[in-house]
């Protein structure tokens, strides 16, 4: 990383590797072996930002309350973010609380494509809902054992188009709703302390009672909103979705847009489009891009060998060219941090899938592409 110039690194903590029953015993060498992580860093004068949940719910509280399904493991999450600024806080400035809270609640809870498998709407929003619960009390129990930290949430983010090339009201109606479900749930719980009134309106009979406080803990002042962001979604009628009645796809459209990333297509000019939302309606807040990147499709990670990666280097320089024009437009864009540094097993997707700017097989790892995107120029 200090050979390619990195001046920050964006890493996880595993819960269980600390905290081994989600609470309770502390794992001494957990800890130190993220003590020596930080150190590391700083000795290369790399920034750390560490994220406190990325989706490995310590087995334990998915066994007594169904993970974040409870809301005890929000509680409980909150202590474990406590313990982790005391140790590592001195030496860390940058945090996030969750990643990505939708597709962990998406994939793990509705569709049941990730562990642990569930597919049950109602266990969704539960879900959806304690994980901001969550974020918010660990704020609260970050702030209180240090005053000078910068925290903040990632969220993926999405700019959703009708599917039909004429829409009827009907669509505007689904992209509305899509909206409201992917983006403005978590959205306006951090930044406005409510959900979207229609939303809840048309899913009253599986959205989670909010108990009172509930909402004021969650809108807890950040720092900063990072964001991550691949591709844009497309909204289309669906009347078998329970209640929702709609989902949403992806399809690709000219050449600038052909570069699928785990599905999904390419789309640049949705950073200037979340980014002007953001102004707009959400006060303009300092945002870090913490994931984008791509994939060739085809390639997996037994089988690439080539490190000139011109593929990669145009989706970059596409999303970067973009990411400069959001600054310009006035957005408070402070960082990049490109998905991944490394090749790594991308969930679902397994080893089919390698994103890294380093390659990685079981013989060696070698720079791939961060020399040709900085020769662009950007």
């Amino acid at each position: 990383m200090s050979s390619m110039k990195m001046d920050a690194y964006r890493f996880s903590v595993s819960w269980s590797r600390v905290l081994p029953d989600g609470k309770g015993a502390v794992n001494q060498k957990g800890l130190d072996y993220y003590d020596r992580l930080v150190d590391a860093l700083l000795e290369k004068g790399i920034r750390p930002f560490i994220t406190l949940f990325h989706w490995d719910t310590p087995y334990a509280l998915f066994q007594q309350y169904k993970g974040f399904a409870g809301r005890e493991t929000a509680e409980y999450f909150a202590e474990y973010a406590r313990l982790i600024v005391k140790n590592l806080g001195d030496r860390v400035k940058d945090w996030i609380t969750l990643n990505e809270p939708w597709e962990h609640a998406m994939f793990g809870h509705f569709l049941g494509e990730h562990a642990p498998g569930i597919k049950n709407p109602w266990t969704y929003f539960k879900v959806a809902h304690y994980q901001l619960l969550g974020h918010g009390l660990a704020v609260q129990a970050m702030r209180s054992e240090r005053s000078d930290l910068n925290i903040g949430i990632t969220l993926s983010k999405f700019p959703i188009y009708p599917a039909s090339f004429h829409p009827n009201e009907k669509d505007m109606d689904s992209v509305e709703m899509a909206d409201m479900f992917v983006n403005r749930f978590y959205l306006d719980g951090v930044y406005k302390g409510n959900y979207p009134e229609k939303l809840f309106s048309r899913l009253w009979p599986i959205v989670p009672k909010i108990a009172q406080g509930d909402m004021q803990t969650i809108r807890q002042p950040i720092d900063f909103l990072g964001v991550n962001y691949y591709s844009r979604l497309f909204a289309t009628r669906k009347w078998y979705i329970p209640f929702l009645k709609t989902w949403v796809d992806r399809n690709p459209s000219d050449e600038r847009h052909a570069h699928p990333v785990l599905g999904a297509q390419g789309y640049p000019d949705g950073f200037k489009e979340l980014a002007r939302r953001y102004r707009e309606e959400y006060g303009n807040p300092v945002v870090y891009i913490t994931e984008n990147g791509t994939t060739e499709p085809g390639n997996s990670l037994e089988e690439t060998s080539r490190t000139d990666d011109a593929y990669r280097i145009k989706y970059m320089s596409y999303y970067v060219k973009a990411l400069k024009e959001a600054i310009d437009e006035g957005s408070d864009i402070r960082g990049y941090f490109h998905w991944a540094t490394i090749d790594n097993f991308e969930w679902s997707s397994g080893l089919t899938c390698p994103m890294g700017l380093l390659r990685s097989t079981t013989e060696h790892s070698s720079g791939r592409s961060v020399i040709a995107v900085i020769g662009i120029g950007i």
